[in-house]
């Protein structure tokens, strides 16, 4: 077989691709775990989707690759059906035919017809995973190379001509009743080798004449018809609990060949196997009831690992692109699920202009929406990444929304990186190379160097490994101390951030930080900071941003008037009481 190369239905070209794996952390600050379990109740499936969108490469022609060739399995469900159905009969045979048993063990003739019968059903499923292919209106350049790759792989298994082969055979283990042998032996009788003539559908009976041998070779690619010869040599019964002799055996049977100088084709001499040494042999002149049996396992196990030599190929090559195509099978049947439901979905777009890295229109948090009961409490946002927007200082009202929208944003670009329609009326945007997450640690984390040195050398650690085209989502970071020693911090933080024009979402309590944007960009460079607020609208949550000056005093005053706390409302009381 020629070297059928390696093909993948999530990389175009898997040479030169840098691959960044999302941290355990990152995935469950982002929710990926939550919503894996949502498409899918099977825990293997549910890893393997995790594994493929926690895997974020930045090649753009990656990110397109996939994105095709989801969009085409969201639009064809007739296409996700069927596959499906094929992929499982693939693993059935793969998992409990005879195919996958390459053990030395005693097999015999049901085991071939057997592995026959597989062999034939796994021709089929290729088959019509071809027509299937062939069917639908593909266009994406990922599933039109993935159906000549199942061609290759068919022909180059010699599919066509197997299958010819075993239907010729026409027969299923239940219909052998006997087989004919030929045995070629040595000057002194001894066998030395054995020869496959032919499978019969009749057993042998007394008579008076057999059919000729050389008609018997020269069929040996079918099974016999009956089981009588027309020669010169006679056959009769024999009857093994009377007579159990070898040479009884030999003398009585004519359905065995004895020839020093056989008559056969290069066929026929391709079932031949060589009679296995020992057992005794130089010791008796005929051993042929000893080694009989153990010969003509030999020979069905030479003919079994002939027929599925190319076939087994095929079968690893397919059973490695099965995850991948079952990848888009799920995501696309959650997608379409949640649009189903009203909730919006769009085809994301790479950014053409070098200075916007993310243009995000009408985009929600698909992690709360899928737990929401009710659609119409979705909160849909605008935001923009580009130079006069890098880094993000988000404030606003406790339970506004702030981690909502952080969490939001890095779940776009991981599902777009996926290849997946995103939760979004509009999304355009330049690949991460990662995302990066700095949300609270749980506490047992922090014992040791308590939660502000944890902070400090778990934000040192991402800053090294961020670049321009890294993603990075802080939740209150450092402020588990003093207002003061926070904002020290948190300033020199986002001015490094500045520095190497990491796209970041800071999401604070620090309004201070915010207000001092202007400040923060007197350094210049390509990046700024802008502060981004969750508006409020009285006592009520709105849970929309924009970009304008914090309004800390403002959420204050609300909670201080909400609970009767003011100043006037305190020394209002004292009066009349």
């Amino acid at each position: 077989m020629n070297d059928i190369g390696t093909f993948s239905l999530l990389y175009p070209d898997q040479k030169n691709i840098t691959i960044s794996k999302l941290s355990e952390t990152a995935c469950h600050d982002l929710g990926l775990d939550n919503i894996c379990r949502k498409m899918t109740d099977d825990t293997k499936e549910q890893r393997l989707i995790m594994n493929v969108l926690s895997e974020m490469t930045a090649d753009r022609a990656a990110a397109l690759y996939r994105q095709k060739i989801f969009a085409d399995i969201l639009r064809l469900p007739e296409l996700r059906k069927r596959m499906t159905e094929l992929f499982d009969k693939v693993e059935f045979i793969r998992n409990f035919g005879i195919m996958h048993k390459d053990s030395d063990e005693k097999l015999g003739l049901w085991h071939l017809m057997h592995r026959l019968e597989d062999l034939s059903n796994y021709i089929k499923c290729v088959e019509e995973m071809r027509e299937c292919l062939a069917d639908a209106e593909i266009s994406s350049d990922g599933l039109i190379r993935f159906k000549e790759h199942i061609d290759m792989l068919y022909n180059e298994a010699f599919f066509a001509e197997m299958k010819k082969d075993i239907a010729a055979l026409k027969i299923t283990a239940s219909d052998i009743k006997s087989v004919t042998i030929g045995i070629n032996v040595n000057e002194r009788f001894e066998a030395v080798s054995m020869g496959l003539v032919s499978v019969n559908d009749k057993p042998f009976k007394k008579s008076g004449i057999i059919s000729n041998f050389a008609d018997a070779i020269s069929s040996k690619d079918k099974i016999q018809s009956g089981s009588e010869w027309n020669g010169d040599m006679h056959y009769h019964m024999v009857e093994q609990e009377k007579d159990n002799g070898a040479v009884a055996l030999l003398e009585k049977t004519a359905a065995v060949q004895i020839a020093q100088n056989p008559l056969m084709d290069i066929r026929t001499k391709s079932t031949i196997v060589n009679m296995p040494e020992g057992d005794g042999a130089n010791n008796s002149t005929f051993y042929l009831e000893n080694v009989l049996n153990k010969m003509l396992d030999s020979l069905v196990k030479k003919l079994r690992d002939t027929l599925t030599k190319y076939a087994n190929v095929a079968v690893v090559n397919i059973s490695q692109l099965i995850p991948e195509f079952v990848y888009y099978i799920r995501t696309a049947e959650f997608v379409e699920s949640c649009m189903e439901k009203g909730f919006p979905f769009c085809e994301p777009q790479l950014s053409g202009n070098d200075s916007i890295s993310m243009n995000a229109k009408g985009f929600y948090n698909l992690k709360l929406a899928v737990s929401i009961p009710d659609k119409n409490d979705i909160v849909y946002n605008d935001l923009v990444f580009d130079n006069e927007h890098t880094i993000y200082i988000l404030t606003g009202a406790n339970r506004g929304g702030k981690t909502t929208v952080t969490q939001a944003v890095g779940l776009m670009f991981v599902l777009a990186q996926g290849g997946l329609f995103v939760p979004a009326s509009e999304f355009v945007y330049r690949p991460a190379d990662c995302i990066f997450t700095h949300f609270p640690a749980d506490e047992d984390k922090t014992m040791d160097l308590g939660r502000l040195g944890e902070e400090c050398i778990r934000f040192k650690e991402i800053y090294g490994s961020c670049t321009k085209d890294s993603l990075l989502l802080m939740n209150e970071t450092f402020s588990t101390t003093s207002f003061e020693e926070g904002y020290f911090i948190a300033k020199d933080s986002v001015r490094a951030l500045l520095k190497k024009e990491v796209r970041t979402i800071y999401n604070t309590h620090m309004h201070k930080l915010a207000a001092d944007t202007d400040e923060l960009n007197k350094a210049g460079g390509n990046a700024k900071a802008a502060s981004l607020i969750v508006k409020n609208e009285g006592n009520k949550r709105s849970f929309k941003i924009e970009i304008a000056p914090p309004e800390g005093m403002s959420y204050a005053m609300d909670i201080a008037e909400k609970y009767g706390v003011t100043y006037d409302m305190l020394v209002g009381n004292m009066i009349q009481e």
